[in-house]
């Protein structure tokens, strides 16, 4: 079994999303073992952003602290490619239809979802959000 860590952003929680999207992933015969509705601080979202450009770095800092997100810790078979594929392109306007981002998000800042990209990073979020 794959674990992944999936994060359900500020605007998901504020929109009310929170139920249709975990359906979604619940739907897709994926087990979410562990969930919480948190407010990281800020130390730990510029750590987990590290890698986004310095011109975009202070805004989406700003939005990932705006509000609680809801993390998880999910579980199932190719977990990781398939939430990714659930969650849609980052893009909101690239995102296909039936996906979470493509049937919800209406701006690229503000994308509702964050997923692992891979067994490493899952495991790194999994211990930066949880301990």
């Amino acid at each position: 079994m794959e674990r992944t860590y999936v994060m359900l952003k500020p605007d998901a929680v504020r929109r009310n999303l929170i139920g249709k999207i975990i359906a979604r992933i619940e739907d897709k015969g994926f087990k979410i073992i562990r969930m919480e509705l948190m407010s990281p601080e800020r130390s730990v979202f510029e750590e987990h952003y590290a890698h986004v450009p310095e011109q975009f770095k202070g805004e989406t800092i700003d939005f990932m602290t705006s509000g609680p997100v809801v993390g998880m810790v999910v579980e199932g078979n190719h977990v990781i490619e398939s939430i990714r594929i659930l969650m849609g392109d980052k893009k909101w306007n690239l995102a296909a239809p039936g996906t979470i981002r493509g049937d919800f998000a209406n701006e690229t800042t503000y994308n509702l979802i964050h997923g692992s990209d891979s067994p490493e990073t899952a495991e790194i979020e999994i211990k930066r959000f949880f301990g």
